[in-house]
């Protein structure tokens, strides 16, 4: 188990674009997934904390065996508990990393790292491979707008630069990794409920935010969506509304039931798709994804969205929601990844939590 470090390497100020460093596609191949073990019992109260403790079992389950999962854990009593769990089901832990750093909540993906690879430059030039060829951005994290106070703290998470060993880049602006999604290849999808929100960056015009994602992701392209589903308490999160699945396709969550709240908010982002372009110009490659109907807890809506998957190295994380379309979108993407074991993941427990797998999960690129 590593313990938090105490030597603290300085972050640079350098822009990462700048250097030649850009944010790879989910599925490009991975050295490990970042997970944080979840213990907060305001966010999953009594017996849910159990069942969402049960579906990371099932994550470590199906990534172990493909890849490294650094884990973080509060201290040793909850890594000796997970140990003794992961022996009595079977599940070979070779390739879990504990680190011990004490974290409010499990949302990893929204506080922790955005790792960055050394691409090239323009006309295939290799850029300066002296320098390591794997960074990361540090963002600072607000909890979603400072909706919750007490979770704010888990920005310091990685203020300890030498929990990972690559170069840090500090952004010093608010973003979540649940907000930008990429192609690999130059555009980030993000919305502007959230990232144009007053209670993220009030300081900062669309144009000034749109040039931070071109300097600290290595794009060059945005394209603009509206806003999120009902019940997201972030603010329009892009992971819960659109994915890419490759570099010009665009997997986006889509309700056909006119009658639903969801239905006129995902029109106008398909509709918004239609009229976009690549860096090229050309039309992107649209595929329509279900919703799992109404998922609600004591009469208020949870932002349920099979879009919230996580693409692993051999495998694609689904979150489902025991209804009718659960196969359909499992079917859609086995067609998309015939070369990932698609692994459909029960989890109304998680999503009580306001979010779900893609929101717990960080992947480091190789």
């Amino acid at each position: 188990m590593n313990p938090s470090p105490t030597n603290l390497t300085p972050p640079t100020k350098q822009i990462p674009s700048a250097l030649g460093y850009r944010m790879p596609a989910e599925w490009a191949a991975h050295e490990a997934t970042w997970l944080s073990w979840p213990h907060n019992q305001e966010t999953w109260p009594g017996k849910r904390l159990n069942e969402v403790c049960e579906i990371y079992f099932q994550m470590l389950e199906a990534l172990l065996p493909h890849e490294k999962v650094h884990l973080l854990v509060c201290n040793e009593r909850q890594r000796d508990e997970i140990e003794h769990k992961l022996q009595s089901r079977r599940i070979r832990a070779q390739n879990l990393i504990y680190h011990r750093s004490p974290t409010v909540d499990a949302w990893i993906r929204d506080y922790g790292p955005t790792f960055l690879i050394l691409g090239k430059k323009e006309g295939g030039e290799e850029h300066d491979l002296s320098r390591k060829k794997k960074a990361w951005c540090k963002w600072i994290f607000n909890a979603w707008g400072g909706k919750y106070p007490s979770l704010m703290k888990d920005t310091e998470i990685f203020q300890d630069r030498s929990l990972i060993p690559y170069p840090c880049f500090d952004a010093g602006w608010v973003l979540e990794g649940g907000s930008i999604e990429v192609n690999g290849e130059g555009t980030c999808l993000t919305t502007e409920q959230c990232l144009l929100n007053p209670n993220r960056n009030p300081r900062l015009s669309r144009r000034e935010i749109e040039q931070h994602l071109k300097n600290d992701l290595g794009v060059s392209h945005i394209v603009w969506l509206s806003e999120g589903i009902v019940g997201d308490d972030t603010d329009g999160h892009i992971d819960d509304i659109a994915r890419f699945v490759n570099a010009t396709t665009i997997l986006a969550a889509y309700e056909r039931d006119e009658a639903d709240e969801n239905y006129p908010i995902l029109k106008k982002n398909w509709e918004l798709l239609e009229n976009a372009r690549d860096p090229q110009g050309r039309k992107w490659d649209l595929i329509k994804f279900p919703l799992p109907g109404k998922v609600v807890d004591q009469g208020a809506r949870l932002p349920a969205s099979y879009a919230n998957f996580y693409i692993a190295d051999q495998a694609v994380l689904l979150p489902v929601y025991d209804h009718r379309n659960d196969r359909n979108a499992a079917s859609i993407l086995k067609e998309l990844f015939p070369g990932r074991h698609i692994v459909p993941i029960s989890c109304t427990a998680l999503v009580y939590g306001l979010g779900a797998i893609h929101c717990v999960t960080q992947q480091e690129p190789a």
